[in-house]
């Protein structure tokens, strides 16, 4: 469903009338999203600012995700630091341009990276001061601002610590910042050790297929193995299940898994039949026909898989319902149904497909920022999707032997036939309350699933990633 405000801001003529009427209505910036299948050089051209400061330790790591990705890199570091950009530079054909820490003319860059693992105490946040401050109005439209960092819980000192986690209080602010521009801003931290799974992320982060995710946290860790990382078709060969498919997220979901190179099996309940097998055929898949919440779909799943794949590869549990009500006045069914649907079938159908998922498979689970804040007439679902948290931290542990991943995405307010169904008012109001003021598109979640489902994921796991645009709601 169209945004009214940002088709709105798009129209000369209606800017020019509500400038004269003198209206405070926000337009926000149309995002820059990519379409079509991942490429080899996704920043292009693209002008990416690093900063690699005294101290920094993942400068090479950084110049090889930037330059193998075709950025334009401009480089804010000491000799060191040039040297080793120099060297990665050669090998892709994008030589560093050297540029000062503290001031700024390179611009309106698509992109803002800060190294600061090398901050060990609080004076050393100056640095994020000196980068950011001369740079962050002329980031570009729907441009990137990225902070890598090490985790608080591994530093070796109390200070340290400290210093690390107001990485986290500075991203969120800047994501708000720089929100109304369409831009965005993340934090990862990087455990050590784990320094060769962090291209894949920076590559993803960077591109403009992370277009609603702001403000959030990831980390990168070395407890599943990384194996080959194709960066185009990264998907080629791989059998990925995707419940709720018929519609919506789901389908946007199959559609981008199968662009990738994935055989698709598009899952719905019996009732949506005919648009189960019309995203089929899209994808070049499978329907395959069962109530989630049926004793026998796990079992009726997996013959399916083994007689027709042999097994599976990715499984996302995409299906979901909301029965919304105040605790007060809410009938048993409405609650049962939602547990039933949105918690109990996921945890079912993975201990039904767990013994057929591969080695090195992806486990998406959907949650959702309700499951993380709460909402009012949502006891229900909040439930719900908060015991979906619970689950994926408690199962990533126990799939990391077979190099698999479990995640889950928490999707803030997007654009579907469920919102469009809200009133008029309340939905101008809940689309405005996050960074980038304005819902994500079905598409946005589906890149992120996406990547989850890539080889290249295998540094994310056991981890909650809210795709909201930087939601103000439970930040």
């Amino acid at each position: 469903m169209a945004d009214f405000l940002v088709e709105l801001g798009t129209n000369p003529t209606a800017r020019n009338v509500i400038k004269t009427l003198g209206l405070p209505i926000p337009m926000p910036a149309k995002l820059v999203r990519d379409v079509g299948a991942w490429q080899e050089r996704p920043l292009q051209d693209r002008a990416i600012v690093v900063g690699s400061p005294a101290g920094a330790e993942l400068t090479a790591v950084i110049a090889e995700a930037v330059a193998g990705a075709g950025g334009d890199p401009r480089v804010a570091g000491d000799e060191s630091a040039l040297a080793a950009w120099r060297k990665v530079g050669e090998a892709y054909g994008r030589p560093p341009t050297p540029v000062g820490m503290t001031d700024a003319e390179e611009g309106k860059p698509w992109a803002l990276v800060l190294d600061a693992t090398g901050i060990t105490d609080p004076a050393g946040l100056r640095v994020l001061y000196d980068f950011f401050h001369p740079r962050v109005k002329a980031l570009g439209r729907s441009g990137r601002a990225i902070v890598i960092g090490r985790a608080p819980e591994r530093r070796k000192s109390p200070a340290a610590a400290a210093a690390a986690s107001a990485l986290e209080g500075f991203v969120r602010s800047l994501g708000r910042e720089v929100g109304r521009g369409g831009a965005t801003a993340n934090l990862v931290y990087v455990q050590s050790g784990a320094e060769d799974r962090l291209i894949p992320v920076l590559r993803f982060l960077l591109s403009p297929r992370s277009a609603y995710v702001s403000g959030q946290p990831w980390r990168v860790e070395s407890t599943v193995e990384l194996k080959a990382a194709p960066t185009v078709r990264p998907l080629d060969g791989k059998v990925a299940v995707v419940t709720g498919a018929a519609r919506g997220i789901g389908a946007a979901t199959a559609r981008a898994l199968a662009r990738e190179g994935a055989r698709v099996v598009v899952v719905d309940r019996p009732e949506d039949d005919a648009q189960a097998a019309l995203v089929a055929r899209e994808c070049g898949g499978k329907p395959f026909l069962g109530d989630v919440t049926a004793a026998d779909t796990a079992e009726r799943l997996k013959a399916f898989l083994v007689e027709h794949y042999g097994g599976v590869d990715i499984v996302v549990h995409n299906a979901g319902i909301t029965r919304d009500k105040m605790l007060g006045n809410m009938d048993e069914p409405r609650w049962d149904s939602t547990i039933e649907v949105n918690l109990s079938s996921v945890i079912r159908l993975h201990e039904g497909l767990d013994s057929i998922l591969r080695e090195g498979g992806r486990v998406i689970c959907t949650s959702s920022i309700a499951g993380i804040s709460g909402n009012v007439g949502q006891t229900n679902y909040s439930a719900s999707k908060a015991g979906i948290i619970g689950l994926v931290k408690a199962l990533a542990p126990t799939t990391k032997k077979r190099a698999i991943t479990v995640n889950a995405i928490a999707p803030g307010f997007i654009e579907t036939r469920l919102t469009a169904a809200i009133p008029v008012a309340t939905r101008e109001v809940a689309r405005r309350l996050s960074n980038v003021a304005q819902g994500g598109l079905p598409e946005d979640i589906a890149e992120v699933v996406t990547f989850l489902a890539t080889p290249g994921s295998a540094g994310v796991t056991g981890q909650i990633l809210r795709v909201c645009g930087g939601s103000f709601v439970g930040a």
